[in-house]
């Protein structure tokens, strides 16, 4: 199973972008001299405590459940073993201590229907950098619980934990670490809660389903942490291929109470054709790259996040390039609510977050180059939802309705209201390029038989696909980018005509801006 995930905007345009850095979190609380004034208030985002599973996990039962399978830390492989001879609907429980598979790569799990695996406290299967993966196959209904899974050297795009992303597993109070690859993958209606997802090589979890969209998909309460330790996007330039989590082809999706920090990369990113997210209450702190990528994706509520000191990494390299992009911590990208597709909202949704100091804070973009059928679709040729066939993005059809509009991903329907975005540049310690807002697009030119050239996208996305932000309060020497990177302007003439953004909100100065 290979997934080639390679954004155009990834690759050609710069696309993260950073917010600040300092509300009561543990680590990197602001010094002791950056002294904020005193500010407005905005009915914002609620402070969500940490989900602080990585320190705190959760013990899992000192003696075997009744009827359970008993799996000895001793005998190299038992647990294997044990599930094969098993018949469906076994619990198995863990004894304390290091669990082996057989020293063959290809050794591994497979659970059948409604297995169970629990573990001991302390009870840790360890693939001894030997194994590929820890659990797989396409039982349904499988729980694995108080269980730490380390070492496995799965490859890149794959996963160790439901590694064929079959349906209905419950992954809870468990640990999955410093593996290769993805922790784990995700099927439809699986739970993911938690947990602590930790320092593995590519993903913490890429919710990837090789035939098939993934639906009902619960991840709540996890720790998501140090995840991309192999430095992908240094290995493969432009693959897009990393991130705490990858979603793609979700959908419907809860994503809620999560603690997703210090990722190398990207918070998460829901990457092609997802649908009706609701991303609220997390904690999404000081990873290198944005926050959250939404891109080619429909329908979601984005709400009662906080977001702090995110994309300083790449946010700052692109700067220091001279990219003149306006790299985002909320990146949208050629993502927006559509009606004719169901969902909870036929909207994105953004409300009552707090962005602060991250390098930049929302950039909505569409690639006016990028649609179905086109060369510059870089992802994996796929073609909207609204659209059964890529082939018929073609011209002479492609230049009138209904496929001038359904042949491309739309950057539309976008309302980002009752947010608080507080930049303290003595805190980001940036002199430029990190304090931006922006709504734009490219000028169409690629392939020649394009009906989208020129400026009609960029005229679109700005002025026609109701794209909207409003009673927002801003803190801090924000500019708003609008059309085209070339054109920035002041809070009041973004407030103003043409631009007509922002009624109702506010900004005021801050020391540091």
């Amino acid at each position: 199973m290979v997934i080639k995930r390679r954004p155009w905007a990834l690759a050609a345009v710069p696309l993260t972008l950073a917010l600040l850095a300092a509300t009561g979190c543990d680590s990197g609380t602001p010094k002791a001299d950056a002294k904020p004034a005193a500010v407005p208030t905005t009915s914002g985002a609620r402070s969500e405590s940490l989900a602080r599973v990585c320190a705190n996990p959760q013990a899992g039962p000192a003696e075997a459940p009744a009827g359970a399978v008993t799996v000895d830390p001793a005998k190299v492989g038992d647990l294997a073993a044990k599930t094969k001879s098993s018949p469906p609907n076994t619990t198995f429980w863990l004894r304390p201590g290091k669990h082996r598979l057989d020293p063959d790569r290809y050794a591994q799990v497979v659970p059948k229907k409604g297995d169970r695996y629990l573990g001991a406290p302390g009870a840790v299967l360890d693939g001894g950098r030997k194994n590929q993966y820890a659990f797989s196959g396409s039982a349904p209904d499988v729980t694995i619980g108080h269980l730490t899974v380390q070492g496995f050297v799965a490859p890149s795009d794959e996963g160790v934990v439901n590694h064929d992303s079959a349906d209905g597993w419950v992954i809870e109070n468990s640990t999955i670490q410093d593996n290769d690859g993805a922790g784990l993958m995700a099927g439809a209606r699986q739970q993911v809660r938690a947990n602590c997802l930790r320092n593995n090589g590519q993903y913490g979890m890429n919710a990837y389903k090789s035939k098939g969209r993934i639906t009902g998909l619960v991840v709540e309460g996890n720790e998501i942490v140090g995840n991309n330790t192999g430095d992908w996007e240094r290995r493969k330039p432009g693959c897009g291929c990393t991130g705490g989590i990858k979603f793609w082809a979700v959908d419907g999706a809860d994503v809620r109470g999560n603690w997703v920090h210090d990722n190398r990369g990207t918070g998460l990113w829901a990457d092609t054709n997802n649908n009706d997210f609701l991303i609220e209450n997390n904690v999404i702190d000081a990873n290198d790259g944005a926050a959250l990528i939404y891109e080619i994706s429909y329908n979601a509520i984005i709400r009662n996040n906080t977001i702090r000191r995110n994309n300083w990494v790449e946010g700052r390299k692109a700067a220091d390039s001279g990219d003149g992009f306006p790299f985002a911590t909320l990146y949208l990208s050629e993502s927006g609510g559509e009606p004719r597709i169901k969902a909870r909202t036929g909207k994105i949704e953004i409300s009552r977050n707090l962005l602060e100091n991250n390098w930049s804070g929302i950039t909505l973009w569409e690639n006016a180059d990028r649609f179905c059928n086109s060369p510059a679709n870089t992802s994996s040729g796929d073609c909207t939802l609204l659209v059964k066939k890529t082939s018929s993005c073609a011209k002479p059809a492609i230049d009138k309705a209904p496929l001038y509009d359904d042949c491309r991903w739309k950057t539309q329907r976008v309302d980002i209201h009752d947010n608080r975005f507080v930049l303290d540049k003595s805190v980001v310690r940036c002199t430029t390029k990190c304090d931006r807002m922006a709504v734009l697009s490219n000028y169409g030119t690629y392939p020649d038989w394009s009906p989208y050239k020129g400026e009609k996208v960029a005229d679109a996305i700005t002025r026609q696909q109701h794209n909207r932000w409003h009673d927002n309060v801003y803190v801090g020497p924000w500019q708003f980018v609008v059309h085209d990177p070339s054109r920035m302007f002041p809070f009041e003439r973004w407030q103003g005509t043409p631009n007509q953004q922002d009624a109702g909100s506010t900004l005021v100065a801050r020391a540091g801006g």
